[in-house]
């Protein structure tokens, strides 16, 4: 994820903003109690992204992926309607209890802008069916330059999406932060329709740490920077997810991403080992090469 890179991450105030007060209203409509789902993943599988990841011999890297993590930010679909055959085969390749969570095309975020995409929405939604119970949740990017004035095609998108797919969305123009009515507005549809609005940890893009939960799950995309602090940053984001499993949060989605994507499963495998103790889960922790 080159989005939100800087030239020097250590110039940057790196500690996280303290939580929304509206997190602490979601959430408490919530038994605190264990967590119904956790998922770890990164963003990419390919050899070509993920070095000395693959052991050698490596033949399929879906397959092998799949035994090493138990999800994975399926960016893959943002670029092109897959047709629900190649749903299919992934969902054969995958083992165990894994999910997917696949990036809503460009087509309908960022050509069509959410204008008339109706049946596109339900000719993707359709194609992703064959994955069945690996099909976790789906995410809306929108673009950096659509902002509140697009507010009815956003409720519009949310009305059409169909409730028994769980949707996450997240907002890029600042004009969703900085201005505190349109975030309202925002948040307040976001919390009608059920839709999980997206945390990422970019160092450039610090705005868009905005603590606000409009469900019972945090999507959280975390940008490390190849930089000494992405671990202190992951510290960082457990004391912040204890604070929210305390307060009700039932479901953890976190996708680790890089400028340079090599060291994902570092990072990632440092945050389950991290996790696992602090939570006395049980998540598997991925092998690295290095």
């Amino acid at each position: 994820m080159k989005f939100g890179k800087v030239d020097h991450p250590g110039d940057i105030e790196f500690t996280l903003p303290s939580t929304h007060k509206q997190t602490e209203e979601v959430l408490k409509d919530f038994k605190k109690s264990e967590f119904k789902d956790v998922r770890v993943g990164c963003a990419k599988w390919n050899r070509t992204d993920l070095k000395n990841f693959y052991p050698r011999g490596t033949k399929d890297e879906l397959k092998y992926y799949s035994t090493q993590f138990n999800s994975i930010e399926l960016n893959a679909s943002f670029y092109r309607m897959f047709p629900s055959e190649q749903f299919e085969k992934w969902e054969e390749k995958a083992e165990g209890d894994f999910k997917f969570f696949p990036k809503v095309p460009r087509i309908i975020s960022h050509i069509k802008r959410l204008n008339d995409t109706e049946r596109l929405t339900d000719d993707y939604v359709t194609n992703l069916l064959p994955l069945k119970d690996k099909l976790g949740m789906c995410f809306l990017q929108l673009r950096d330059d659509f902002g509140p004035k697009n507010m009815d095609r956003v409720e519009a998108f949310f009305k059409h999406w169909p409730r028994e797919i769980p949707l996450s969305a997240e907002f890029r123009h600042a004009d969703w932060y900085k201005n505190e009515a349109a975030a309202d507005d925002l948040n307040d549809l976001m919390k009608e329709y059920k839709i999980t609005h997206i945390i990422t940890d970019s160092a450039g893009r610090r705005d868009l740490l905005h603590m606000r939960l409009t469900t019972d799950s945090a999507f959280i995309r975390y940008n490390g920077a190849n930089h000494e602090s992405d671990y202190s940053r992951l510290d960082d984001w457990l004391e912040r997810l204890e604070e929210w499993y305390k307060l009700g949060l039932k479901n953890v989605y976190f996708f680790v991403h890089q400028n340079v994507e090599e060291a994902s499963p570092l990072l990632s495998a440092y945050f389950i080992e991290k996790f696992n103790k602090r939570f006395n889960t049980d998540l598997k922790i991925p092998k690295t090469l290095n």
